[in-house]
């Protein structure tokens, strides 16, 4: 049952013949009508005194200007009362009583108005007759819009108008006044049948705007759950890749540590399967770190003219062995040609189109192509995969939706990397599409701007200029001696870092608050802080590496290392203005942007 519906009940013959309605549906239907009758005050005024005007004579005047008054009278207190419950409102346990003091109302109002024969008839001409029985039906026929929607007090009004019309045009000695009685008692059966629809119509209105209000309701509880239990998702999902990035992190770096030393054979082979197996892990949540970027708003698109056929082709190395354990062919067919995006972004894209090709093809190989239009550049993965149905080439872009992986196998990833594509798409402004056959493969587009003369030529020049620096140059190690300060919660954390920095020659101390980190700095003075963003006592990296600044009195190098993906943190990081790295961290990806900090050139470090 409805809203609009409730407490209304089976309703009886006499209740359906007249639409009779109870309930919220009575106190709308009753608002309608109040709302009709403030607007007749003035012209129900004025047809009274024309009507005065047209019919008054030396026998009848003194009964016109009564009639008038009481016509204007009653106008005007009905009109003031309507405003009154308008203004004020009403319960609904009142409609009903508001109902009959209308209907009551009404019905003076239809003995006022029918009275009007009587007064004139007996001292008018036929012509006057017509005219007062035109007016009386011109005021019926008005009483449909103005009353059926709470069909008895128009019924109500109808019949006693008319009732009382009709006895003083039948009383008439005139066969001709008779006749038109006649007429007006088959006038106001039309009528009635005309209300009756209008009633229903109007009800029906109602009851479906009742439905739509509940509809509606429904709907926001619908959304409010769905965005808290997407919250709910989001925050688990930062707990959860915090507390896994943790100890990944902590892997990563002794692996690095004990892969710098000498080992046997088998110890080799261990060692190589320990690596692929954190690289596995850190893929899933790096996945979950690209998608809580894009849900926190953090990636700012570096627009900027790039090369097409080497960004290609260094896809292609990378994904190659991924193609080759499946024993897939993969292909790269490239024009030279200088596209206009973030390349960056642009790379992640095709990486998730490729991943996912590669993913979901057992058959057969994978094209990674690009094709010059009129000002764009369309970058195309092929693969013989096993397609997507048409009603679900719009789900895949929704996240953690996978196709034939009810099982949900990690090796088939979490689901998230074409809904990061396309958010990258999005933001990006770049269009993306799909075209696919089940059993036969699919196709992703990506149109990326082309980019003009000028700055192509200078992106071309800037590279070559840059593979020759770099030939030149070669790379250089840290400072001699550098002293880095790590600030972490976490022992395994500070125990690989410490030993990663040793490796690199560095001399390392670690603290585990601002604290103990302001103490360290009272008696040494680092060149480089690595802190991590969240500490205890809710206290950030941010404000530990502001701390350590304002003590030592300079700007020291610092960089901040989070296992953190809440989209809130990850805002706030970024507010900070410090570089944020993401656990697990790669040392080679550290070593570099420590390196780029002291403004060195760092030296390739041994994963």
């Amino acid at each position: 049952m409805s809203i609009a519906q409730a407490g209304q009940g089976p309703r009886s013959r006499w209740a359906r013949l007249l639409e009779w309605s109870d309930g919220p549906v009575l106190v709308e239907q009753l608002r309608l009508v109040l709302g009709n009758i403030t607007g007749l005050l003035i012209p129900l005024t004025v047809l009274a005194l024309l009507m005065v005007w047209s019919l008054a004579n030396d026998d009848n005047v003194v009964r016109l200007s009564l009639w008038a008054t009481a016509v204007i009278g009653s106008k005007l207190y009905s009109t003031m009362r309507a405003r009154r419950i308008l203004a004020t409102g009403f319960a609904v346990r009142d409609a009903r009583a508001v109902m009959w003091r209308m209907l009551g109302m009404r019905v003076l109002d239809a003995v006022i108005w029918g009275a009007l024969p009587w007064l004139v008839l007996d001292s008018a001409s036929l012509s006057g007759g017509v005219l007062v029985a035109s007016f009386l039906a011109g005021i019926a026929g008005a009483s449909v819009s103005m009353y059926s929607p709470v069909l008895p007090v128009f019924v109500a009004f109808i019949l006693v108008q008319i009732t009382v019309m009709v006895s003083k045009l039948w009383s008439m000695p005139n066969p001709d006044y008779q006749t038109l009685g006649t007429v007006s008692v088959i006038y106001m059966l039309t009528l009635l049948m005309q209300a009756r629809n209008s009633a229903r119509a109007t009800r029906a209105g109602i009851l479906l705007r009742f439905e739509n209000r509940a509809l509606v309701g429904e709907l926001r509880i619908e959304t409010q759950k769905a965005q808290a239990a997407d919250r709910a998702k989001s925050k688990f999902l930062a707990a959860a890749s915090h507390d896994l990035r943790q100890p990944l992190q902590a892997q990563s770096l002794f692996l690095n540590v004990i892969g710098r030393g000498p080992l046997s054979a088998n110890q080799s082979e261990a060692l190589t399967g320990a690596i692929a197996a954190t690289q596995a892990s850190a893929s899933v949540l790096n996945a979950l770190l690209d998608f809580s970027r894009l849900e926190a708003g953090v990636i700012e698109p570096d627009q900027q003219p790039f090369d097409v056929q080497s960004l290609l082709h260094k896809l292609l190395g990378e994904m190659a062995p991924l193609a080759a354990a499946k024993s897939l062919a993969i292909r790269v067919r490239a024009v030279a040609a200088i596209g206009h995006s973030d390349p960056m972004l642009v790379e992640l894209i095709l990486r998730n189109f490729l991943a996912n090709a590669i993913r979901y093809t057992e058959r057969g190989g994978v094209l990674l192509a690009c094709r010059r239009r009129a000002d764009a550049i369309v970058l195309e993965v092929w693969d013989t995969g096993i397609g997507i149905e048409p009603a679900q080439q719009e789900e895949v872009f929704r996240e953690f939706h996978q196709l034939g992986n009810p099982e949900r196998d990690r090796n088939k990833g979490l689901g998230l990397g074409l809904a990061i594509a396309q958010g990258l798409a999005h933001l990006l402004q770049l269009h993306l599409s799909l075209s696919s056959k089940p059993g036969r493969g699919s196709v992703f587009r990506l149109a990326v701007p082309r980019a003009s003369v000028v700055a192509a030529a200078a992106a071309t020049t800037g590279r070559v200029m840059q593979q020759e620096d770099d030939a030149r140059q070669g790379f250089h190690d840290f400072p001699t001696a550098l002293n880095v300060l790590v600030i972490d919660d976490d022992a395994t954390i500070r125990s690989g870092l410490l030993a990663l920095m040793r490796e690199w020659g560095c001399v390392c101390v670690t603290a585990d608050s601002i604290d103990a980190a302001l103490d360290i700095c009272g008696a040494t003075r680092p060149d480089f802080i690595i802190s991590d963003y969240r500490l205890r006592e809710s206290r950030t990296g941010a404000q530990a590496i502001a701390a350590i600044r304002a003590v030592v009195g300079r700007e020291l190098p610092a960089l901040l290392i989070t296992g953190d993906t809440a989209p809130e943190r990850l805002r706030d990081a970024l507010a900070s203005g410090i570089p944020l790295l993401h656990k697990p961290l790669p040392p080679e990806r550290l070593y570099e942007v420590m390196a780029g900090l002291l403004k060195t050139t760092p030296r390739s470090v041994t994963a």
